[in-house]
């Protein structure tokens, strides 16, 4: 073992008891790898999203979450799980969209105890604006540093984890897994559309 591998109690699958494992363990390295690199690619689509487009990236996703159903709407609680958020962290986001006119609310029919997030036209008009950004800057911090052949594995590794914890189905089949399809369709939708 060499000198900085040093020995973490890490819990065994099969029994209760622990097993030591190496930090330099190639499981571990992967986990490391992807925290640190989620962390600094969010952190920069951030920064450049708020400094271009004074979208965040919070903001952005939710009004592309919007764009997908052909209705433009969503339940709150299903925007929610799409974002992966608390109920109260999109109730704070939806009002921010809605103070500035981006997102409107409507109650759910028949039983009406529920809400619907509803993009409007101006929310519309400000996700086709801002996707060549995102576009752009999804481009520069993420997909030019992965082999074209390494696309396929990267997607299908990170479907699976999301899959595994049984809370990502809707974003893996409503279009949050085809997010750049659905940023390029928009772009090259016409602004009189």
């Amino acid at each position: 073992m060499t000198a900085d591998a040093a020995l973490v109690p890490v819990p065994d699958t099969e029994r209760v008891c622990t097993a030591e494992v190496a930090l330099d363990d190639p499981r571990l390295r992967a986990w490391r790898a992807f925290l640190f690199a989620q962390a600094a690619v969010l952190r920069e689509l951030e920064t450049e999203m708020l400094a271009e487009e004074r979208i965040s990236l919070g903001e952005y996703d939710a009004l592309a979450q919007l764009a997908v159903p052909e209705e433009r709407r969503l339940r709150m609680s299903e925007l929610a799980e799409r974002l992966v958020i608390s109920r109260s962290g999109v109730t704070r986001l939806v009002d921010r969209l809605e103070s500035q006119g981006l997102v409107a609310r409507s109650q759910c029919a028949p039983d009406g105890r529920g809400a619907y997030a509803v993009l409007t036209t101006a929310g519309l008009e400000r996700l086709r604006d801002a996707v060549p950004s995102h576009l752009r800057h999804v481009e520069e911090h993420f997909l030019a540093h992965i082999a074209p052949e390494d696309l396929a594995v990267v997607e299908r590794a990170m479907t699976a984890v999301a899959q595994a914890t049984g809370r990502c189905t809707a974003q893996l089949t409503s279009g949050l897994a085809g997010r750049l399809e659905l940023d390029a369709a928009l772009a090259s939708v016409g602004r009189d559309s």
